[in-house]
This record gives C-alpha cells, structure tokens and sequence, in this order.
C-alpha cells in the first residue's frame, strides 16, 4: 500500500468516524490506560490522584494546557516524573486529545463511567432504521443498497457494474458453499435466460449439504475447536468430531440462531433434553486439558472455566471480556465482578462422555455387542485384571486419604484423574454401581499404568502391553455408537467468587451467577442458570448478540465487518462504518425468526453483493480498503476452501457429509516434532484421504501444515476473523505438497478423459472452465499450448520424469503427454484467479 493510499485510508476513517473530543469515548480510555493502575482505579503520585475530576483539578488547568501539570506529566516535560512510568511520554496523538480537552474546559461527569456507558453505540438498543433516499433508486435490489447507495452518493461516487454470469455463479459457489461450480452448473446458469435465474441459483446453493459445512467453519473458529487437548501431552480427543458433526447439522437444517444458542449453551437444562440438544452443549468441551504431570487439577479446571466465561463474551458479544478476569476492564465498563459473575455460570460443570449414536449404528452394535463383552470379559479373566486391579483401588484410595506417604502411589493417584476424566469419581462409586463405560474405562487406566506402582519388569512379565493390545484389536473388530463429549450440572458443590488478581487460589468476595449488570437485566425470578444466561442472549433487548452474528455474516460475504473489528464491539473496537445498516440488519434478523440462511439471501440478493470486483483506481486511492464498498472485494479462499477446490476440480473430493476427523497424508518429520503424541498420525486411507479440509483431524500442538501455511487459526482461543497472508510458503505448498501434485495429475487426466478426441486447443479450454468457470483470453491460450510444447520437448527427453510425475498407465496417453498436461494443470492450481474468489 501506497503512502498516499495509507494517508487516504486515515483520512476516510477520520471522515466516517469524526466527532468532537469525549471525555467518556477519547480522555477515559487515556487515562485508564496510562494513568490509572491497572488492577485499581487510581495511582498515587506524591498525592496525586486521577479517579475522578475533584481529586485531579488541581493538576488539570482547565481552559488552559499550557499550565496543565498533567499534560506536563505525560508528555515529559516536568523532568522528573513521567506518566505512565517507565514510559517516554504518552502518544503523541493521545496528548494532542488531551490537550483539546483541557483547553475545552476538562468536561469530566461526575458519572462517566455510565455516562460513556450509555453513549457507546454499540450498548444502544438496535433500531430499525427506514432506508435512506438516494439518487439512483432503480440500482438499488433491496433495502441494503440504499444504505450502500447513500453513502456513496455522499462522496459523489457511482457503484461498480454487476459481475459477469460466470463471475457470479463461482462467487456465490464458494461463498455459500466452499466448493467451485462444475463447469455443467456454470453453462446451465449463463444460459438460464429467466428473470429470476440468479434467485433460483442462490436457493440451489443454500439447500446443498455443503452450505452446512461452508458455514460450519467460521463457527468452529468462535468456538476453539480442536482434535486434541493440547499443551504437552495434547491427547486426541476421539470424539469431539461429535460436536462438529452436530454444528453441521444444524446449520444445514438453519436452525435459529436463537436456537443454536440456546443448545450450545445450556441445551442439557431443557425440558426433557434430547441427545442432540445435549451433544450440542460440546461447544463448552473445546477447552484445552492440562494432563501434565505435576500440575494442579484443580488450577486447570478452573482456567477452563475462564475460558468458557470468556468465549461466550467474544463469540456471542464481542467484547473483550476475557480482559476482565485480572481488574475491571479498562475501557469496556465490565467489572470484574461482571466476569466472575458470569464464570460462575460455569463453576458448577462437570465433563461427561454419553453415547450419541448417528442413523444406522444402533442395530449392527446391538448385534455384536453380547459377544463383543463375552471375549472382553474372557480376556480380562485371562490375564487375572480382577484379582490385581482390587488391590490397586483400595491402595489408591488409601493414598488419596494419606498423601505424601508412598510417593509411588501419589504419582500413581494424580495420573488417575489427569489420564481418566473423572477418574477419582469412578474410583470411589462401589463396583457394582458403576456404570459399563465407568468400569471398562477404570480397567483400561489400570492395565495401561498399573507399572506406576510395580516394576515394568512385573507389568510386562503379566503381560499386560500384550493384553491391553488385544483389547484394542477386538474393540476394533465390533461396530460402535459415537460418543460426545458434553457438560452438564456437577454433583460437586463448588461456590464462586472473584478470584484476586485473576489467580485461581485467591479467593475473594463471593458473588453468583448474574448477566453483566452493564447491558440489560435477566428477567425478575429467573433461575440463576446457563438457561437464563443463554435466553439472556438472544433477548431482544441485548444490544449486541444480533448485531455480532449479522457483522460476522457480512464479514464472510465482504472480507470485512461492517465493524471490522468483529471480535471487539467495544470503546477499543473500529466504529462502523454504516451503522444504520448493520442495525437494520440486525433488527432483519430477529424479524426472519433468527434463519442464517435468509439472512445470506437477503445479502448475496443485494446489488451491492453482486458488484463486480474489478480495481477503481481512482476510488481505490481515497477508500483502498473498501469500507464504502464501491465495488465487490476479491478474497483469497480459506485454508480449507484452498485445498477443497484443488481436490473439487480434479475429481478427487470424497463429498461425504459429517463423520470422523480424518489425517491425509503429513510431510515428512512433521509428526517427529510433536512430543509425546501417542499413535502418532495414523494416515487416512482410500476416500477418507480426499475428505473435505474441515475435517482434517487438528492436533494442536502439530496442525496441518497447509492449513497453517493459508492462516488457519491455532484454536487455543476464540477467533473471529480470520488473517489473509500472501507467503512463499503459500507457493511452495501449492507446488510442491504432495496432495496438490495428485491433484494435477488427476486434474490433467479428468481434461484428457472428457475431452479425448477435442482439439489441444479445447483441451486447454475446458480446463480453465473446470478450474476457473471460464473461458481463457486468447494470450491465455497461446501461453499454455506453448507451455504444453515446452513441456513435452523436457519430458521426452528424460522419461525417467515423465514416470515419476504421470505413473498412470491411461490408453491412449504417453506418460510424456500425461506429465505435460500435468504441469499445465499444477499452472491452473496455482494462479492467484484459482486461490481467489473474485
């Protein structure tokens, strides 16, 4: 970007956002960050004190900086001392704002905190807003063009003209989708002479399965989800697939967002709970789990419920509200209290696996299960696991009871509950009350680590590794039911309170679960539970929830928010840049009863979605980022979206919807980096090899590469935007990975199959269609016919190549000709047009 381009960017925000200087909005953040402490509301320097206007006058000066000692504090010049300490001054921009405001008078409210409160836009109730005039109405398709249209016209600027037919049909493939359109949808749309084709082309595209798993991505994202636990250990997790799998579903059913919430949240404290409603409350699982040796359970379980209590204040609120959990927030007006309020909404989980069978897996399990417990039982009377593991739990017990006495049975005591969830619980349920999953998971735990309080010699000479080997083996031998991770209300009483200085075992003043007293209230008498907190949400008097899930949409559709700081609607949060759209969009969704599904239609309708791409180099020096959305952004694709194309377009993509975690195949030494993954990467075989990126099987502690490479988030906390880099890496991915140079040799073979008797000329033509839903330019096509013949010269000349690359024996095709057309195809995958939605 241009210098010239930076300061027309600057220029344009300071249009869109200019106000006079407010104490509450410009000075409070200023002194709350660089004056005031950070885990109190005052410093004290030699008397001098900054919380509110009467203790700070005699340092201000009103009506005149020049004497002002504060502003001689924080610039430096008082020689001395120096706000905030330790520092060269406060930012220039920062003191020219508090000059303005000294010299203005030094306007402080006695009550600035609820003043600034109530005057932040975005803790204003949503107000629907009638859709301006503007003055080219006949542009305008629906209501969210005259909003566009309006602020255009301010600058004097006309919108782009619509996007070609083939432009339009890949756009909207991708967006809603994730997968490019086959070269027979693009035709049939061009074609489509109907005056409602594009309409109709939209419906197609929000009724297929794969809008479930489009959709499903950003939302995996907001909620950190992973495959493995991470930090050192990073055990997989085998069922949290379970939880995607419902994510899915329920935005291919379009399952009210108010609905959606409510199910993840708390949907275990509805009437009569079905399985679903509580293998959606997995959202709450997607935590990480300490299982180091030597840490404190109880200190990690109390991080995660930090962790959820701040998740639910970035996903559903877009706050900041994690920044609360060591002192009140310094610019938002949640207290710390507010945080440990809605922690305590949390405190009182425990962390459960229940059976959550799919369609069709009752019967084959139902009919394997008798003698599938029949051999279990049979092996575990073989190796005599009964007559040691009963020693082995009341020893356990009695170091428990004794800590510090046998320092062999400590070690083995913490391993129980840090590598069994819930394992001290199972311990103490009396055998026969344990229930079957209890008692073979206390059994599995006690043959895998009974060498904890014997030697390893003893263990192996019982022959425990071979045991617990073939009980793995019949495990795998007998159909299963998918499990799922969920949470529902503990039989431990734990009571919560502010944690001081946010650190677990300093406990403060006791507080219980209570909505962030700063928006609206609870309904009077509602049960202080994660239901009230959950309808609390999608109320609709919460400024924020509707406001949040329309901005992350819009984000998706655009490449940028309406807010572009869609994790931070907060006082440090980038204003909108068309508010009263985003709160007609907002007030739209309530009125559509919550249907993600209609609220993408009613943008991918807008004529202001339909724009084409295409740079305005005059418009693009004023707004280089496209705030005011003169024209269609160009996006590059997700991680995902990147290497789902590739397999899309050369045949490879194994569809199938939902299901298992997969794990193509790792470059080499990758998985040697890990420490202590147990199993390591057990390679995906056949279809499963070819399934979609979202589920790729994410280790945290190892993530695939190429979904790292293209910005893929690490899933240790809430993302809520995704970064789009530009990489050598990126390039060396695309040319070199190996699922990519598969991907262009089925890709040339695809081009040679469907068109066998075709012109090389119309050869190269339905491989742009095929890659890119278009015709190539004529430069394009000479290019690549000259690629095609330079290729070939090189590979007759070493056949030995031509093998490696095309090791396909196809009738009628040289391996030469084949390992040509496969580097014309790996030239396609690799343009910045096929990485790009336009």
């Amino acid at each position: 970007m241009t210098i010239r381009a930076v300061l027309a960017t600057i220029l344009l925000s300071i249009a869109i956002n200019a106000a006079p200087v407010d104490f509450a909005r410009d000075i409070q953040p200023i002194l709350a960050a660089n004056c005031w402490g950070c885990h109190g509301s005052r410093v004290q320097m030699k008397g001098l004190r900054l919380d509110s206007r009467k203790a700070a006058l005699h340092v201000l000066s009103p009506g005149n900086s020049a004497g002002s000692l504060l502003l001689s504090l924080v610039s430096g010049k008082d020689g001395k001392r120096i706000m905030p300490p330790g520092s060269k001054g406060l930012a220039a921009a920062d003191a020219a704002k508090l000059k303005e405001w000294i010299d203005a008078g030094a306007v402080w409210p006695e009550t600035a905190v609820e003043a600034s409160t109530n005057r932040h836009w975005s803790f204003q109730p949503v107000r629907k807003s009638a859709p301006p005039p503007v003055r080219n109405a006949a542009w305008a398709r629906n209501e969210i063009d005259r909003f566009i249209l309006a602020r255009l016209d301010r600058e004097g600027w006309d919108p782009s003209p619509e996007a070609s037919r083939e432009t339009l049909i890949r756009r909207l493939s991708l967006d809603l989708t994730g997968l490019p359109p086959s070269p027979q949808e693009a035709a049939n749309f061009v074609r489509d002479n109907r005056a409602d084709a594009y309409e109709h082309l939209v419906d197609r595209l929000l009724d297929s399965p794969h809008f479930g798993e489009r959709w499903a991505r950003p939302w995996l994202d907001a909620a950190r989800f992973a495959d493995s636990d991470g930090y050192e250990k990073d055990y997989v997790r085998p069922h949290a697939w379970r939880w995607r799998h419902w994510v899915i579903d329920a935005i291919n059913r379009d399952m009210p967002f108010d609905q959606f919430t409510v199910e993840q949240i708390a949907g275990d404290l509805l009437p009569n709970a079905t399985i679903d409603q509580r293998v959606a409350t997995g959202f709450h699982r997607n935590t990480l789990t300490n299982r180091e040796g030597g840490v404190n359970i109880e200190q990690f379980r109390v991080e995660q419920v930090i962790d959820r209590a701040a998740t639910i204040g970035t996903a559903w609120l877009g706050l900041t509200f994690g920044c609360a959990q060591c002192h009140d927030h310094k610019f938002d007006p949640i207290t710390q209290k507010d945080f440990y309020q809605m922690y305590a909404f949390f405190n009182t989980l425990g962390e459960f696996d229940i059976d959550a069978p799919l369609d069709g897996e009752m019967g084959p399990y139902l009919a394997g299960l008798s003698e599938y417990r029949a051999k279990r039982a049979a092996l575990l009377e073989e190796y005599k696991v009964g007559a040691h593991q009963g020693p082995w739990e009341a020893r356990m017990k009695e170091a428990k009871q004794f800590p510090g006495k046998w320092t062999d049975w400590d070690h083995a005591f913490d391993a129980l509950d840090k590598y069994l969830d819930n394992g001290e619980r199972i311990l103490n349920i009396p055998p026969a009350q344990r229930t079957r999953k209890q008692t073979d998971g206390l059994a599995d735990h006690f043959i895998k680590n009974y060498h904890r309080v014997i030697s390893k010699e003893l263990w192996k000479e019982l022959k425990y590794p071979e045991l617990r080997k073939k009980l793995q083996d019949l495990r795998r031998e007998y159909p299963v039911l998918s499990e799922a991770p969920v949470v529902a209300e503990d039989t431990v009483s734990r009571k919560s309170a502010i944690l001081i200085r946010g650190e677990w075992n300093k406990p403060g003043a006791p507080v219980r679960p209570l909505v962030p007293g700063f928006l609206h209230a609870a309904p009077a008498g509602a049960p202080e539970n994660r239901l009230t907190l959950a309808q609390w949400l999608v109320s609709k008097d919460n400024p924020l929830t509707a406001r949040v899930a329309v901005n992350r949409i819009w984000q998706e559709l655009f490449g940028r928010g309406i807010v572009r700081t869609s994790e931070d609607f907060g006082r440090q949060g980038e204003a909108p840049s068309h508010p009263e759209l985003l709160d007609w969009l907002a007030h739209r969704f309530v009125d559509l009863g919550w249907s993600r599904k209609a609220m993408i239609r009613q943008i991918v309708t807008s004529a202001t979605y339909r724009q084409t791409s295409r740079a305005r180099p005059a418009i693009d020096a004023i707004d280089p980022a496209n705030i005011l959305l003169a024209r269609q952004s160009r996006l590059r694709l997700s991680a995902e979206a990147v290497r789902d194309s590739a397999l899309s377009v050369s045949e490879l993509l194994y569809p199938a919807i939902g299901g298992r975690s997969v794990r193509p195949a790792l470059p080499k030494g990758i998985i040697e980096l890990a420490y202590g993954i147990e199993g390591g990467w057990p390679e995906s075989t056949g279809r499963d090899r070819y399934r979609r990126g979202l589920y790729i099987h994410f280790q945290r502690t190892v993530p695939f590469p190429q979904l790292m490479n293209f910005d893929a988030p690490d899933s240790t906390v809430a993302a809520c935007k995704r970064e789009r880099s530009n990489t050598p890496l990126q390039a060396l991915n695309l040319l070199n990975d190996p699922a990519f140079v598969e991907a262009a040799r089925a890709l040339s073979l695809r081009v040679l199959r469907e068109k066998p008797a075709a012109a090389r000329a119309d050869q190269v033509e339905h491989l742009f269609r095929l890659c890119l839903a278009r015709r190539p330019l004529r430069a394009e096509l000479d290019s690549s016919l000259d690629y095609l013949r330079l290729q070939s010269g090189i590979f007759e000349k070493d056949p030995a190549a031509a093998a490696q690359l095309f090791a396909v024996d196809v009738p009628g095709v040289t391996q030469t000709a084949g390992a040509a057309w496969t580097g014309l195809a790996s030239v396609l995958l690799n343009l910045d047009e096929f990485i790009t939605r336009e």
